[in-house]
């Protein structure tokens, strides 16, 4: 026998199924990702129409059968609308949403992952936050959550917590300068070492609360970029349309 169970959770992705269904993919915080089908959501006069775009955020009510789950109904509490007309910073979010799919496991505890992802798409709705910054605090606190972060706090060969002036993607860490070979590390400056360092230490709710410069910026943009490439061998269809639109 099946029973109706009511998740809260963001909407990932969706698929149109037949001629007025959608199947969708959902971070929710009870379940990890799940994937449910929506019957009649592409009627205009569906309710579930709204409730099955992608940002969507809120209470979903399932019904659970054996093997699959059936939305019946919805209460969401932000559709992110800003940021879906917004061009750029809907690359963003779409980038986000997917790397949250990839990561994402069904009956795994996500709730991290999903405040980070929320948290994150209220920073890039945010006149005042760089979304490049947005970005690069999002894929780094990500690798934390799953485990993947390399090790901004001491020397990779050496274990010294001083003179950490090279971070190399192949040792996943940082490096001192007297265990540095001046071969594939990549130089990284106090500002932005103490940047990492912070947004690693920091709880999610208050992650998006500084700004950097110039500098810092570019140190974190191909640091992670690098990282990113050697770590991840996944290819995320959403970072080239970024890389397009917003460079």
């Amino acid at each position: 026998m099946g029973q109706n169970i009511v998740l809260t959770g963001m909407v990932l992705n969706v698929m149109p199924i037949g001629e007025y269904d959608r199947r969708v993919t959902i971070l929710t915080k009870e379940r990890g990702k799940i994937t449910a089908f929506a019957r009649g959501a592409r009627r205009p006069t569906s309710q579930l129409l709204a409730a099955t775009s992608p940002f969507s955020f809120g209470e979903f009510e399932f019904f659970e059968g054996r093997s699959t789950y059936n939305l019946m109904r919805a209460s969401i509490q932000n559709y992110f609308r800003d940021l879906s007309l917004e061009p750029a910073g809907a690359c963003y979010g779409f980038y986000f949403l997917e790397i949250a799919d990839y990561y994402a496991q069904e009956n795994n505890d996500e709730k991290d992952l999903l405040k980070l992802l929320y948290q994150s798409m209220r920073a890039l709705e945010s006149s005042v936050l760089d979304n490049r910054l947005v970005r690069r605090i999002f894929e780094l606190k990500a690798l934390q959550i799953e485990g993947e972060v390399p090790n901004f706090f001491s020397c990779q060969t050496c274990g010294k917590k001083e003179n950490l002036s090279y971070f190399s993607p192949k040792r996943q860490g940082m490096v001192c300068g007297d265990c540095a070979s001046q071969g594939e590390e990549l130089p990284v400056g106090e500002s932005a070492l103490y940047t990492m360092q912070y947004i690693l230490s920091a709880e999610i709710g208050k992650l998006y609360t500084f700004a950097v410069s110039e500098e810092v910026l570019h140190t974190l943009n191909v640091l992670l970029s690098r990282y990113f490439a050697v770590q991840v061998s996944h290819h995320f269809k959403s970072l080239e349309i970024l890389k397009t639109i917003a460079g």
